[in-house]
């Protein structure tokens, strides 16, 4: 099982020309040009995930969280930019596997 099947982001297949994709060659730079927008996703996905369980362990530990919508925002909109610039070459390598695979599978 992959890391990223646990997080939820969508593939734009309206702006993939399946038809052009034939060789592994086709399908890792397809892959290639997806990744930009794969690791905002998975960044914000991530953030949105951290949010929640940051908010749990408030409740659980009796803190009452005073945080706002904007907050949250905030939050998401900082880590997912952290994510997409600092994710490690093999996170990147990683999620630029797993868009190959996804890719065969919409073929």
């Amino acid at each position: 099982m992959n890391k990223f099947d646990e997080i939820e982001f969508e593939i734009d297949v309206k702006e993939i020309d399946f038809d052009s994709l034939e060789s592994d060659e086709d399908f890792r730079s397809e892959a290639q040009r997806l990744l930009p927008k794969a690791l905002v996703q998975v960044g914000e996905a991530m953030a949105e995930k951290t949010w929640e369980d940051l908010q749990k362990e408030m409740q659980k530990s009796g803190i009452k969280s005073g945080a706002s919508q904007s907050a949250k925002r905030k939050f998401i909109q900082e880590t997912k930019r952290t994510y997409q610039r600092n994710a490690s070459s093999r996170d990147k390598r990683e999620l630029e596997d797993y868009l190959v695979e996804k890719l065969h599978q919409y073929k």
